[in-house]
């Protein structure tokens, strides 16, 4: 695959300043090296992009590569091989519809990722958590309440494992990072998608949440949080936790402690939306499809208040089995409460901070990734265009990896 292209003729988003720039950009060995007038090719992939945007590939900080079902209990009787096949077959959609790079928030591991790299499987770039760390009876406690045995070895495509006890959730973190993890998850509070916890719970105890954090810490790495309410938010950022997936009924103290530690929020709206209409038909029980109302409305109010207050919001999605398909349409949900170019950016510069690679995602500069989508239409005046997929070109690495509008998201 040739990763050396030339882009004439840009008109190319500075995600930062929030406005286009004209000229070429280059790309050789997979990184941007000249952005310029009248640059002269030499023998690169040439793409003639007058008359069309150019932005940088899109960052989904919240999926779920493995889940190609809402009932996540169902994934630990699953064949390991069977779940890889369909975990190829959604990152290969999601590079589709422009996210070159995606952040997995439980269930992926080293080998999706080297697979991925190695150039074994078609998809976004990922940037994994392992499993998620959980409480017996935590969110990502698989069992109903008449099941005692748990068995979720790593043969087994759960997305999280138990841990009990300070000593424990070391020992939990510690493997997961051995076994690569860019952050550690772990779940702070209940669930929409659990069957036996409750979403105004808290989960994990401070000395278990800061243990966490100290592992990650001396790894150079992070913790990330679900949690809901304001209650589980708060207590989760005070114990050192980076970021909070979810939110959606936080507080005024919770924005205040954004703030205070600069921390990451990402909100997932669509989820629900999809959810509330078609969870049932793709295996969400009745009682957990209960649960959704509860935070539906409430992560309108609380992704206004965050928008406000200057939080760093990331993109994120969450979607699970067939849901996946709407994927992009996170950006016209968001559209309702923030203007395009922020938007924009939670998928962009804000998510590339959170992953910890500013500079070299999300923004179009010389030394980042070669990644790129190119619309025919202005998605600063019209974010259907990234929301339906209207994409004329998805560049992963400086390679065309789609070329045409998709028509399936």
């Amino acid at each position: 695959m040739n990763n050396d292209l030339l882009i004439k003729n840009a008109s190319y988003l500075n995600v930062a300043e929030g406005r286009y720039e004209q000229g070429d950009i280059k790309v050789s060995g997979g990184s941007i090296t000249q952005i310029g007038s009248e640059l002269k090719a030499d023998g690169e992939t040439i793409i003639d992009a007058r008359n069309k945007f150019v932005l940088p590939g899109l960052i989904d900080c919240h999926v779920h590569v493995t889940a190609a079902t809402a009932d996540l209990g169902q994934l630990g009787e699953w064949s390991p091989n069977y779940a890889a096949f369909n975990t190829a077959k959604l990152m290969g959609e999601m590079l589709d519809r422009g996210f070159t790079t995606v952040r997995d928030a439980a269930g992926a591991d080293f080998g999706i990722h080297d697979a991925q790299a190695e150039g074994l499987l078609r998809g976004p770039r990922l940037f994994f958590g392992g499993k998620a760390l959980s409480q017996t009876g935590g969110h990502a406690d698989p069992r109903p309440r008449g099941r005692d045995a748990y068995d979720a070895g790593s043969c087994c495509p759960h997305i999280g494992r138990l841990a009990d006890g300070v000593d424990a959730v070391r020992q939990a973190a510690r493997d997961e990072l051995r076994k690569g993890a860019h952050h550690i998850k772990i779940m702070a509070g209940g669930g929409v998608a659990s069957p036996t916890d409750r979403i105004d719970s808290t989960q994990y105890s401070l000395s278990e949440i800061e243990a966490a954090v100290e592992e990650a810490t001396a790894a150079n790495r992070y913790v990330t949080a679900h949690a809901y309410t304001g209650r589980a938010i708060n207590r989760a950022l005070r114990a050192g936790v980076r970021g909070i997936e979810h939110g959606n009924l936080l507080d005024d103290e919770s924005l205040e402690l954004f703030k205070e530690f600069n921390a990451f929020l990402t909100m997932n709206l669509v989820t629900y939306w999809a959810l509330e209409r078609e969870g049932r038909k793709f295996g969400l029980s009745q009682e957990n499809w209960e649960k959704v109302a509860a935070v539906l409305d409430g992560g309108y109010e609380a992704l206004g208040k965050a928008h406000e207050a200057g939080i760093n919001l990331a993109y994120g999605s969450d979607l699970l089995g067939g849901m996946q398909v709407h994927q992009a349409k996170e950006f016209t949900v968001r559209a309702k409460i923030m203007p395009a170019i922020d938007v924009i950016r939670s998928a962009t510069t804000t998510a590339a901070a959170l992953l910890q690679r500013e500079g070299e995602l999300g923004t179009i500069a010389v030394g980042a990734h070669g990644d790129f989508v190119i619309t025919s239409e202005d998605p600063l005046k019209d974010l259907t265009v990234l929301a339906e997929s209207r994409l004329d070109y998805v560049i992963q690495g400086g390679a065309v990896v789609k070329a045409g509008t998709a028509t399936d998201a």
